[in-house]
């Protein structure tokens, strides 16, 4: 069994990211962790988790701009 499920969510419409990260809650067992990759905060889902008696960290990396 693997520790970390791996939830790419980069460039999908909302709600499904969301939605991935509550379906893998349903099916994580004990010692396994989520890792979503977003290129946005999900802030409706931090209040969500902590409802659900989930902790989160967020780690945000530095984004380079494009010149035009």
């Amino acid at each position: 069994m693997k520790q970390e499920v791996l939830i790419d969510g980069r460039w999908l419409m909302p709600p499904e990211p969301m939605e991935k990260v509550l379906s893998a809650l349903d099916e994580l067992q004990p010692g396994q962790h989520i890792r979503f990759l977003l290129h946005r905060e999900p802030y409706p889902l931090y209040g969500i988790l902590k409802n659900m008696g989930y902790k989160h960290r967020t780690h945000l990396l530095a984004t380079v701009a494009s010149k035009s």
